[in-house]
C-alpha cells in the first residue's frame, strides 16, 4: 500500500481528490443553504454536451474540455431560470427538464464520436470519473480552479452571506441578488469540471452536497460550517481514493460513500443536532421532570402536615422502587435533609419556584389564551418543566403580578415565601428593602438609585412603567421589570 502510494501517479490523484474534496466542500455550503442542491445535480449533468462539442473542435483538449463545459453548464442555468420566471413550470420539473434534455444529448454525442476509430472517449470515465488517471494537466487546471473558488468566496462572503440568508435585505443594500446567483452558478460550474476526471458527472453533487449536511449538523456558524465542509470533504476523497486502492474499486463512488459515512456519523453523534444526543437530552429531560414532580408533590403534602413516603407514592405514577432511587438522588443533592423524609431549604426553594411556574401559567392560558379552568391543568403540568425564571419574571409582569392562580390558589413569589417582590405590592404598604437579594445585578442598580436595605419605604405610587416608593421627603422610581425582581420584607 505505501509503494502504491508513493507512486506518481498515485501522488497525483491524491493531490487531484484533496483540492476537488476542499472546493466541492465549501463552495457545497452556499449551494446547500441556498436549497440548489438540484441546480448543482443538474449543471453537473449538462455539462456534456459541451465536452462533446469541445471534443469536436479541439479534439482531446484539458483546456477545450474546461471552455466547452462551463458554457454548457452556464447556459443550462440560464435555460433553467428563462423557464423558472417565463413559463408557468415548476422550479424543479424546469431544473429536470433542461438537466434530463442536456445530459441525454451528451451521452448520444459520446457515443457516437467513440464509435470512430483511434477515438479513445470513454463514456464511464465522464460519468463516474477517473482519477487515477489524472494528468499534468488535470491537476494545474485543478488548481487554478481550487484557488479561485477559495479567493471568490473568501472576496465576496460578505455579498454571498447576506444574499444567502437574508436576500431582500441584500437588495435593499444595492446587492444584486441574481448576480450573485449567477456568480454561482460559475463557480459551480468551475468545481463540476474540476470534480470530472475525479468523481465524475453523476457523483459531484455526492461531493457538493454531503459534505456541506455534515457540517450543517455539527455547528451553525458558517465560518465554521465552511471550514468543517472543507475539511470533511477532504478526508472523504483522501479515505474514499486510499479505499479503492486498497479493495480494487473505482475511486468516484468510494468517496461518495465514505462522505455519506462521516454523515451518517455526524447525523447520530453531532451535538445538538445528532439523534443519540437528542436521546440523552430527551432522557435528561424526564429524569429532571420526574425529580421535580417529586419536590412539588412533597411540598403539597407538606404544608398539609402529610408528607409521608406512602403519602407520596400514592400520588406519583411510578413505581415505589422508582420513587426510592429518585428519593435518594434529590436527598444526594441536597432536596431532602439527609436524617430523615423533610424537604431541605433548597428543596422548598425549588419546589416553590415548579408551583409558581404552574400557577402562573395556569393564569396566563384563562387571562391570555382565554381558556376554561378545566382545561389548563395539563397543559401547565406539561410547561412548568420548561418555563425559566426570565420567562416566568416575564410572564408575571405581563399579568400584573397576580396573587392568585384561576382556581384560588396562592401564587408564590419568586423570592420565596418568607420575601416578596417590590412589584406585588400595594400602594400605601411599608416595607424593607431584603440585605440579601437573589441577582447581584439588583443591587448594583438599587445602589445607583440610593435605595439602602436598613430604611423603611413606603409604596408612593404605582404606575404602568415604575414603582414609586418614598422615605421621609424623597421619592425614587424603580422600572417595574426591576421591581419585580426584588425582594422586601413588610
Amino acid at each position: 500500500m505505501l509503494e502504491i502510494i508513493q507512486s506518481e501517479w498515485a501522488l497525483r490523484a491524491l493531490v487531484a481528490s484533496i483540492m476537488v474534496g476542499l472546493t466541492c466542500g465549501v463552495l457545497g455550503c452556499f449551494i446547500v443553504l441556498r436549497n440548489m442542491a438540484l441546480i448543482g445535480d443538474a449543471l453537473s449533468h449538462a455539462i456534456l454536451p459541451g465536452v462533446v462539442v469541445a471534443f469536436v473542435l479541439f479534439g482531446y483538449s484539458v483546456l477545450g474540455f474546461f471552455a466547452g463545459s462551463v458554457l454548457a453548464g452556464l447556459l443550462a442555468a440560464v435555460l433553467i431560470t428563462w423557464i423558472q420566471q417565463n413559463i408557468k413550470t415548476k422550479n424543479d420539473a424546469a431544473i429536470g427538464i433542461v438537466f434530463t434534455a442536456m445530459f441525454s444529448i451528451g451521452v448520444i454525442g459520446i457515443s457516437w464520436i467513440s464509435k470512430n476509430e483511434g477515438v479513445h472517449l470513454d463514456l464511464k470515465d465522464f460519468l463516474f470519473g477517473n482519477v487515477l488517471g489524472v494528468s499534468d494537466q488535470d491537476l494545474w487546471l485543478t488548481a487554478a480552479i481550487t484557488i479561485y473558488v477559495l479567493l471568490s468566496i473568501l472576496i465576496f462572503y460578505r455579498y454571498l452571506f447576506v444574499s444567502t440568508f437574508q436576500p431582500i435585505i441584500a437588495e435593499t443594500m444595492g446587492i444584486s441578488v441574481k448576480t450573485i446567483h449567477y456568480f454561482l452558478m460559475l463557480l459551480l460550474s468551475f468545481v463540476v469540471v474540476a470534480s470530472l476526471q475525479t468523481v465524475g458527472v453523476i457523483l459531484v453533487v455526492a461531493m457538493l452536497v454531503t459534505p456541506a449536511a455534515t457540517a450543517l449538523l455539527i455547528t451553525n456558524r458558517l465560518h465554521k460550517v465552511l471550514l468543517v465542509a472543507g475539511l470533511t470533504g477532504i478526508l472523504a476523497a483522501v479515505l474514499g481514493l486510499v479505499l479503492a486502492i486498497r479493495f480494487n474499486t473505482v475511486p468516484g463512488p468510494a468517496m461518495a460513500v465514505v462522505a455519506t459515512g462521516f454523515y451518517l456519523m455526524a447525523a447520530l453523534f453531532a451535538p445538538g443536532k445528532g439523534l443519540v444526543f437528542r436521546l440523552y437530552q430527551k432522557r435528561k429531560l424526564q429524569t429532571r421532570i420526574r425529580e421535580e414532580d417529586v419536590l412539588k408533590n412533597a411540598l403539597r403534602l407538606n404544608q398539609n402536615g402529610e408528607l409521608s413516603f406512602e403519602n407520596l407514592s400514592a400520588r406519583l405514577p411510578f413505581s415505589k422502587g422508582q420513587l426510592k432511587a429518585q428519593f435518594q438522588k434529590l436527598q444526594n443533592k441536597g432536596y431532602f435533609e439527609k436524617n430523615g423524609f423533610e424537604l431541605s431549604e433548597k428543596g422548598m426553594e425549588e419546589a416553590n419556584r415548579l408551583v409558581r411556574a404552574h400557577r402562573l401559567w395556569e393564569t396566563y392560558l384563562v387571562q391570555e389564551i382565554g381558556l376554561t379552568e378545566e382545561q389548563i391543568h395539563e397543559e401547565a403540568e406539561k410547561y412548568e418543566h420548561l418555563l425559566t425564571a426570565e420567562i416566568l419574571d416575564e410572564v408575571d409582569a405581563h399579568l400584573g403580578f397576580p396573587s392568585k392562580d384561576p382556581h384560588g390558589s396562592p401564587i408564590p413569589n419568586r423570592m420565596g415565601k418568607a420575601a416578596r417582590a417590590l412589584a406585588q405590592l400595594e400602594k400605601g404598604k411599608k416595607f424593607k428593602i431584603l440585605a440579601n437579594q437573589e441577582e447581584s445585578a439588583v443591587v448594583s442598580r438599587l445602589w445607583k438609585l440610593g435605595v439602602q436595605s436598613a430604611a423603611e419605604y413606603t409604596v408612593e405610587d404605582i404606575t404602568e412603567q415604575d414603582v414609586v416608593i418614598r422615605h421621609g421627603d424623597e421619592t425614587v422610581r424603580i422600572p417595574k421589570e426591576i421591581a419585580a425582581r426584588v425582594g422586601v420584607e413588610q
